[in-house]
């Protein structure tokens, strides 16, 4: 059997070591913190239970397939409950969008916003159906674009698509209303792109959630991966937690293991999970890296950090969904701020995710467990969170209770954990303390993306939100796919 040592155990990496353990290979897991799950890792604090990272489950054909890497199936090993409306978008004019997949009943609402944008609904839910067919349907997503040539196969598809264009500029062609244009534009947020700019291949994402829905995990996120770690473990892998990687050993060009603090572990492939720039920066000596110099690895644009607060409230807010989105009266100004400005703006947008809304089980009873992310700058504009984060979260808590409406907020307030792009660099060692890794841009997706495997390192692969094709859950689920057929093919 030979043995695969992984570094992380966020989503990407455990799905990896699942699908490689299944196929009969001994594989091995370090992880940096007390527990398995990366970026998706829970709190828990005075009755009151937080996602700290992902909190929504799309695209679940895709995780059923890594269950059945073992035979399970999802739905019986995990508590699954589709939402509806998936989430509710409220526009600083006061008006809202209850985003769904009823045809009927969003055509209803975006005919109130703008006539015509009515009228051109089905036309984009077909063109983004044509491109969730090429990515996922037929397989493009999770192929390895390592070559050249498959990248010159890719283009001349994405073009024939209008892949290439930005999200926004896509959304723009069919919608007049700039609510409407928001609503099938914003999916990049989601996984740290700016939709000004990252292609139109992620306009995917409108179709895919109609067609698989978005799901919640009872008790939340943090219960999906507890059934990712047990799925592991029940094929014979092996997770160290409380061990980070403080080396990958390189010898004649070949990555040969890891060392931590309690000794090397000699492996015939090493993977990583953790952040890009990390895993080559810091873990592997500057001589071995040819390609990834230091040099170009300062190159390599990062996507925008978070501001996050873990609010426990004594009370409840019927206004607000499971998702709520809540909205600045800046689109494209605050994103360009956020992404190129680099500074800490005035006005926020913002996503609220309230669990207690759909199981009670996550506040006490009569309360509310409510996670509040603002998209915030990476750390290279030289925010001083240290000094910032205090006052940031009181402008956010006065907004939300005074002009948004969610009255007693701060009155009620039992818990309160701030979370800043510091917290990001120091507990997963994001650099910058970006939440997403590589940014999504056109210029650095698919062959254009930090590659499945290593250029500079044989038996040295790569898994996870910043390589391909990406960030979020389904993308972290497909980045797996992809190393995995390159290391089956490397290792047979």
């Amino acid at each position: 059997m030979k043995k695969i040592i992984i570094i992380g155990s966020g989503i990407g990496g455990l799905a990896l070591a699942i699908r490689l353990q299944s196929r009969g290979f001994n594989v091995t897991v370090l992880e940096k913190n007390e527990r398995v799950g990366g970026h998706a890792y829970p709190l828990e604090k005075a009755g009151y239970h937080f996602d700290m990272g992902p909190s929504l489950i799309t695209a679940p054909d895709i995780l059923q397939d890594l269950f059945a890497c073992q035979k399970r199936n999802l739905f019986e090993e995990v508590e699954m409950v589709k939402l509806d409306p998936f989430y509710r978008i409220f526009y600083h004019d006061k008006t809202f969008l209850d985003y769904s997949d009823d045809r009927e009943k969003m055509k209803s609402q975006l005919r109130a916003f703008y006539p015509g944008d009515a009228d051109q609904y089905d036309r984009f839910l077909k063109d983004s159906e044509k491109i969730y067919n090429v990515v996922i349907a037929q397989g493009m997503g999770k192929q390895p674009f390592m070559t050249i040539p498959s990248m010159l196969e890719f283009f001349p598809k994405a073009i024939q698509l209008n892949a290439l264009r930005s999200t926004y500029g896509f959304a723009k062609k069919y919608f007049r209303d700039e609510r409407s244009r928001f609503a099938f534009s914003f999916h990049p947020l989601f996984i740290g792109g700016n939709p000004f700019r990252a292609p139109a291949v992620y306009e995917m994402i409108p179709y895919l959630e109609k067609e698989g829905g978005v799901w919640y995990s009872k008790g939340g996120m943090y219960s999906l991966i507890e059934a990712l770690e047990r799925l592991f473990i029940d094929a014979g892998g092996g997770i160290h937690t409380s061990e980070p990687a403080e080396k990958i050993v390189v010898q004649n060009g070949k990555a040969i293991g890891v060392q931590t603090k309690n000794g090397f572990y000699k492996s015939d492939a090493v993977v990583s999970n953790a952040d890009f720039i990390h895993s080559y920066r810091d873990l592997i000596e500057a001589k071995q890296r040819k390609k990834w110099s230091n040099r170009r690895l300062n190159r390599l644009h990062y996507s925008m950090s978070a501001f996050i607060l873990y609010l426990g409230v004594k009370k409840k807010f019927p206004q607000l969904l499971h998702h709520t989105l809540v909205l600045s009266s800046r689109y494209q100004e605050l994103i360009t701020d956020i992404f190129d400005r680099h500074v800490l703006p005035d006005d926020f947008s913002m996503y609220l995710h309230m669990p207690s809304k759909t199981d009670p089980s996550m506040a006490p009873a009569g309360c509310s467990s409510l996670y509040v992310l603002v998209p915030v700058t990476h750390l290279k504009a030289g925010v001083d969170w240290t000094q910032q984060a205090k006052p940031y979260a009181d402008r956010i808590l006065r907004y939300l209770e005074h002009d948004f409406g969610l009255q007693g907020l701060q009155e009620n307030l039992e818990v309160k954990e701030i979370f800043t792009p510091l917290d990001f660099a120091g507990k997963n060692n994001s650099t910058y303390g970006s939440a997403w890794g590589v940014e999504p841009r056109l210029t650095q997706t698919a062959y254009l993306r930090p590659h499945n495997k290593s250029e500079d390192i044989d038996n040295f692969y790569l898994v996870g939100a910043s390589t391909h094709p990406g960030a979020g859950l389904p993308g972290c689920l497909l980045t797996a796919e992809t190393t995995e057929s390159v290391m089956v093919k490397d290792l047979a």
